[in-house]
């Protein structure tokens, strides 16, 4: 690996580290494109690369969460099994689609992200809790599990494995709305099972794509321990930075992201 790399994957591994850890969901998102700029791969090399970093940060976050006893392990599980069965076909997805439709899809995913996180809905009422489908029993502080609950969480983990193949994402952008929605948890607890879910549902994109051939070891190895230190400094910053601000700024970003991807496609095809 050139030394300009070395240096440089391991800086964008830890910007990564740092979003997931102020945001919960935000790191798997510009994983790719910071590869596909900073280092000029192609989406199918990124993906891989930007998933092993998101999983390995997302792991140890959600050790720490585990150890605090606010990752919710049995839900995790179910979403991440079902998204380690369908990543596979989202691997497959990717070596079947060409390079310029991949990468418009992303930025069209990144574009969606930060529009959503933006200009986000007014908050469900109180009321609307006795509505939802997974909901946390109080005495025991586990979820009362129903067919209904079961559903919801498998769909989720289905939809974030099938993008983790596809794209190189860890789903946090999915798993966090999706549980913010449709359970009761407190928003830490959903952040944590959330990294918990990624964790899972990476692992299986990861097996997948090594088993293609498509990761860059050079590349991937030095990034994803950046990811893993930054991370760690996020957790650190994230009781003083973490907010709307925070928020806000981190839809703009995907929002300039998206613009910049765009104007690759249209620039490789003109």
């Amino acid at each position: 690996m050139p030394i300009d790399q070395a240096i440089v994957a391991p800086l964008l591994g830890a910007a990564v580290g740092l979003v997931l850890a102020l945001t919960g969901a935000g790191g798997d998102i510009i994983a790719v494109p910071l590869l596909v700029f900073g280092l000029a791969l192609p989406m199918q090399q990124a993906g891989p690369i930007g998933l092993l970093a998101v999983g390995l940060a997302a792991g140890l976050g959600a050790l720490l969460g585990l150890r605090s006893g606010i990752l919710r392990y049995r839900a995790a599980g179910l979403i991440g099994l079902c998204g380690i069965l369908a990543a596979p076909a989202g691997v497959w997805l990717a070596h079947r689609i060409p390079n310029q439709p991949l990468t418009l899809a992303f930025a069209l995913l990144l574009a969606w992200t930060g529009g959503r996180r933006l200009w986000r809905l007014p908050p469900r009422a109180a009321a609307d809790v006795a509505d939802k489908a997974c909901r946390l029993n109080p005495a025991v502080g586990r979820f009362d599990w129903n067919r209904r609950c079961a559903r919801v969480l498998g769909a989720t983990g289905v939809v974030s494995g099938l993008l983790s193949g596809l794209l190189g994402v860890g789903g946090g952008f999915v798993i966090i709305p999706a549980l913010s929605r449709h359970s009761d948890l407190p928003p830490a607890s959903v952040v944590a099972t959330s990294l918990g879910v990624m964790t899972l549902v990476a692992s299986g994109g990861v097996a997948a794509a090594a088993l293609a051939g498509s990761i860059v070891w050079q590349i991937a190895l030095p990034f994803a321990g950046g990811a893993m230190a930054g991370l760690l400094l996020g957790r650190l910053l994230a009781a003083r930075l973490a907010g709307e601000r925070l928020q806000q700024g981190f839809a703009v970003l995907c929002l300039i992201v998206a613009g910049l991807l765009l104007g690759r496609v249209v620039a490789a095809v003109i």
